[in-house]
């Protein structure tokens, strides 16, 4: 279960640096726990759209209003334990 985790983390790093173009950013210098927005990425409000509409597209989940965004934006790991229910809602 946890290997399914760290695998949606290293490809959320993967979609991240390239949906963001961060070509002076690795996955291995992204902390799952450390802030999405305003954090060490400088990831700023035009960013957060275009990471809403990657996450749209590439996994079928929507953030609704800015207050869930801030939650599930928090970091990388929020992010990536959204997806996940998100998907086991679907599936059941």
């Amino acid at each position: 279960m946890e290997s399914r985790m760290e695998q949606l983390l290293d490809e959320l790093k993967r979609k991240i640096i390239a949906t963001l173009n961060l070509i002076d950013v690795t996955p291995s210098q992204i902390d799952p726990d450390a802030p999405l927005v305003g954090g060490p990425l400088g990831i700023d409000s035009i960013d957060v759209l275009e990471l809403v509409m990657m996450l749209e597209k590439d996994y079928g989940v929507s953030i609704d209003n800015r207050e869930e965004g801030a939650r599930i934006l928090a970091s990388l790991r929020s992010l990536a334990g959204f997806i996940r229910s998100a998907h086991a809602g679907q599936a059941g």
